[in-house]
């Protein structure tokens, strides 16, 4: 059963950055405000002043005109996010629920699910996996739009 991972930054939009800058880093090997910019479609100047923020609030170490890193406080939320989200997908996508609607939903989730909520999904998401006809009785009873 995984761990449930702790409660979020208290803010979605402190989250979203903690979370693409933790996916830049992981994909480039850093993350210039540049790069946050481009990936949350938000300007640069917008970037900056969360940056100033996330670092005050003690989540990032920004150093201007060099980049971004996450503190430890910072990295275990952003993997918090993260595993939220992956928890999230995979019980949507076991009832094949189309890709673009699990990241619409799951972005709002994410930032909003108590532990204790997650840890039933968890659960349940175990559970339906490991019993695949208990899986396609509850399926038969969801009505599909």
């Amino acid at each position: 059963m995984p761990i449930i991972p702790p409660r979020t930054s208290g803010s979605v939009a402190m989250d979203d950055y903690l979370e693409q800058i933790f996916h830049l880093i992981e994909d480039l090997g850093y993350a210039r405000p540049i790069d946050i910019a481009k990936s949350l479609e938000i300007s640069q100047a917008s970037v900056t002043n969360m940056l100033k923020r996330l670092d005050e609030e003690g989540l990032v170490k920004h150093v201007k005109y060099r980049g971004t890193t996450l503190t430890d406080k910072g990295l275990t939320i952003a993997k918090a996010i993260i595993a939220r989200h992956d928890s999230l997908t995979r019980f949507l996508r076991l009832f094949e629920v189309n890709e673009e609607t699990i990241y619409k939903d799951v972005e709002g989730m994410e930032h909003h699910v108590s532990r204790h909520t997650l840890a039933v999904i968890n659960a349940l998401a175990n559970e339906l996996s490991e019993n695949p006809k208990l899986l396609e009785k509850v399926k038969k009873q969801i009505s599909t739009p």
